[in-house]
Order: structure tokens, then sequence, then C-alpha cells
């Protein structure tokens, strides 16, 4: 799988990608990342990204012009214009990074890990013209609800949770099935937890997970877990997951 980011602060990437896991996708062949500074795509000396927006406010907003070249030359086809949009090749998506997208989550996710490439645009605080957002992107995404500095954060954040679901990343496929959110899969979880109303819950919180020692500074871990009772131990695991939802993520859960 290949990403593209495309940034006016290509230093900020050095680290977070040089680490972990998306390190060691990288090294393995299974993802390549190329950062792509956006001020090459600029025409005047001073490698101006940005404009006043029309109609006055305060702030700076990314001009369409370099967002628009610098994708049709990683993509290497034409963006399209008012008198038709571009068709992208298959299993391709251009991201823009935006507080005013759609909120990410690990469904996004697993979609984003099916395709061959993605293309993040990282925009601004201040915004991007919005046909960037109308024309070149295929869609838009926030990674939460408060507004941050620039998309090289929510491009990393979403690159990484996308990167641990590509096949091969993580060594052990297994592990993806057991993440923080987790779906229901079937009655018999429902059953466990007791409470008719999961029927119909997105997602479950993960169950508390305990290592040693069994007791630390007074608090010890549940019996039910040492107990070897694997029936005992899904059941309870199911019962906490649902609790620590209601708890922590309520919106998950259908009132």
């Amino acid at each position: 799988m290949r990403f593209d980011l495309i940034t006016i602060f290509p230093e900020f990437f050095t680290g977070p990608l040089d680490h972990g896991i998306v390190r060691r996708a990288r090294e393995a062949g299974i993802v390549h990342i190329h950062v792509q500074d956006l001020r090459e795509f600029t025409k005047d000396r001073h490698k101006t990204v940005d404009d006043r927006p029309f109609g006055g406010g305060e702030g700076m907003v990314l001009k369409p012009e370099p967002l628009f070249e610098a994708v049709e030359k990683l993509l290497g086809q034409a963006m399209g214009d008012s008198a038709q949009d571009p068709v992208l090749p298959s299993g391709t998506a251009v991201v823009l990074l935006s507080a005013a997208g759609k909120l990410f989550t690990q469904e996004t996710a697993r979609r984003l890990a099916r395709l061959e490439r993605i293309v993040f645009i990282c925009g601004r605080y201040e915004g991007v013209d919005e046909r960037v957002a109308e024309h070149l992107a295929t869609e838009e995404i926030s990674v939460g609800d408060y507004v941050l500095s620039g998309g090289e954060l929510p491009a990393a954040v979403v690159l990484d949770a996308v990167t641990r679901l590509v096949p091969g990343a993580l060594g052990n496929e297994a592990s993806t099935e057991n993440e923080s959110f987790r779906k229901l899969e079937s009655d018999d979880s429902i059953s466990m937890v007791g409470n008719s109303h999961l029927r119909n819950a997105r997602l479950l919180l993960d169950y508390p997970h305990y290592t040693r020692p069994a007791e630390y500074r007074g608090w010890k871990v549940p019996d039910v877990l040492i107990g070897g009772h694997h029936a005992e131990v899904a059941k309870w695991r199911a019962q906490q997951a649902a609790e620590k939802t209601r708890r922590n993520r309520p919106d998950l859960l259908v009132s």
C-alpha cells in the first residue's frame, strides 16, 4: 500500500513515521510512504501556498492551484475541471484532513485499509479553498471535534490506524480482531452482557486487561481471570466491555 502526504512541513513526518509498526511495515515493504512538499508546486519566489479568502475574514486559506498540481503530479493524471470531474484509478483515495470533515472511526480505517493508495492533503487551521474539498478530495476526514494547527497530526493518526490493518503489518493477523473498538458479532455476545439494547450497538470498547503481578499495591486481578474457566472469562469480558462502554462512550450504544 502507498501513502502520499502533501504538506508544507515535510520535516514534521521525520519522527512519527520512524517508529513502531509503521517503521516495521515500511522496512518490510508492506507500505510505502512519500512525503511531498507542497511548496514545490508554487510559482512565485516566496513559494506562497495561501491567500486571503474572498468576502473577508481572518487568516489565510490554502490556495487550490498548488494542491491540484501536487495531486496531479503524484497520480500522473489530470484532476478535472468545471466541465468534468476526475476519475481516479481503482483503489485510490484523496483524503483532505480537516476539522470540517466526517469523524474518523475504526470502521473508516478498515475501509481505507482495503485501498491500494491514499493521498493525504494536510490542510491548515484556517482552512482550504472549498474547490479542493469538492472537486479534488474524494473525502474529508476529521479526527475529532476540535481544531488543530494543521492536518499533519491527523494524517499521521489516520496513517497509523490504517497501516496496522494492512495484511502483514502486525505479523499476527489475529491481533486486529482484539482492538480497542470491537463489533458485537452475534446474539451470543448480546446475551452474555445481558442487555437487549446492545443489540443495535455499533461498537463496544475493549474489555479490561491485566498482567502480572496478580496483586499490586493491594489491587488484585479479578479471580475469574485466574480460574482457567474460559467460558466464564468470555462472559466476564463481555460484561466489562459493555460497562466500560456505558461509562466512557455511551454514544456507541442505542438508548
